[in-house]
């Protein structure tokens, strides 16, 4: 997949599963910058910016608790029982606070 794009420039950001020569070399040989922290069995470990991998795995992190608090909120909503307990212990956290 990372053949058909053109990362000319751009900065390739991926867990430590993606550590593998052959994708580090594709990516240098496409002259893009490769934010790939190296796995914990490499005898030489590669320099990582971790400020911009910490960005990138905070957004997955933040993306995937969303969409649970998402699809919690929509079963609940589907049982109206349930809707009116959410709303009122919602209301009751709005006026404590």
């Amino acid at each position: 997949m990372l053949q058909a794009m053109d990362l000319t420039g751009k900065t390739v950001i991926a867990d430590r599963g993606y550590d593998m020569n052959n994708i580090l070399e594709l990516i240098e040989k496409q002259h893009a910058l490769a934010v790939i922290p190296s796995r914990k069995h490499r005898n030489i470990q590669r320099n990582c910016d971790w400020w911009l991998y910490k960005n990138a795995t905070w957004w997955n992190v933040y993306s995937t608790s969303l969409n649970i608090i998402v699809g919690w909120l929509l079963a609940m909503i589907s049982y109206p029982v349930t809707f009116a307990a959410f709303l009122s212990l919602a209301s009751i956290l709005l006026w404590l606070n």
